[in-house]
């Protein structure tokens, strides 16, 4: 199993960061490297909720990806499943309150885990473990820059 944990620190309440993060209709519009979000389920957001989105992978072509919410506790926890080939992941975002240079923020932390499933994904893990940690940490932060800006400018719209 392969675990990557990334930090970002939001200048902004984890009310505001939980909606944004879980308003699967504007996802597609905040996050850079996703194209298109189709939902695959209908009910309200929370365990069982589905979704596909289509990423555009680093060579410029895209992938789509299936996410199920296996978890949520709004506004501070988040756990979601997505199937792979010989590997399934398991993504999980926790949102905590914390003063930072004097102001309240919000901690958001994502931890990413690889499990493989068939021994195909135990060999491909030991190939390029290390190559896809980085590139899975790379995705990561700039999922989590692009959840900040969007958050952010959501607060200064509000603001004015």
């Amino acid at each position: 199993m392969s675990t990557v944990t990334v930090t970002e620190f939001i200048e902004a309440p984890a009310l505001d960061v939980w909606a944004r993060l879980v308003d699967l209709p504007t996802r597609a519009g905040w996050l850079r490297t996703v194209g298109g979000v189709e939902p695959l389920t209908s009910e309200r957001f929370g365990p069982g909720t589905a979704w596909r989105e289509i990423r555009t992978r680093p060579d410029g072509g895209e992938q789509a990806e299936e996410f199920v919410v296996r978890d949520a506790e709004p506004p501070h926890r988040l756990v979601l499943s997505s199937p792979g080939i010989g590997v399934d992941y398991r993504i999980t975002w926790t949102l905590r309150t914390v003063r930072r240079r004097g102001r309240g923020c919000t901690a958001v932390t994502v931890e990413h885990e690889a499990v493989p499933t068939a021994s195909y994904g135990r060999v491909m893990a030991l190939l390029f473990g290390g190559l896809a940690a980085r590139a899975v940490e790379g995705a990561i932060r700039r999922d989590l820059t692009d959840l900040a800006a969007a958050v952010t400018r959501a607060d200064d719209a509000a603001a004015a």
